[in-house]
């Protein structure tokens, strides 16, 4: 389902995004659903507490790691059949 946004803008703001769209061809309500687009895929919507929370609960277990040389060497390998 789709939702109406409406935003009010000064008249000098408008009249740039009006510019902004046109230079790349593109309506203003295209123009601003793809800047809000990648302004959201720029920031996460999942709350910063709870990634830091997951973070520190990793932080507490000591996993085994590979060493990166021998690691690349055996992918390399395995390309080569």
């Amino acid at each position: 389902m789709s939702k109406r946004l409406q935003v009010l803008l000064p008249d000098r703001e408008m009249a740039d995004i009006r510019i902004l769209a046109g230079r790349e061809r593109l309506t203003v309500g295209e123009w601003v659903r793809r800047t809000l687009r990648e302004a959201r895929t720029r920031q996460s919507v999942n709350d910063p507490e709870a990634r830091l929370k997951a973070v520190r609960r990793g932080a507490q277990y000591s996993f085994p790691t590979a060493d990166i040389d021998q690691m690349l060497s055996e992918i390399e390998r395995g390309y080569r059949g």
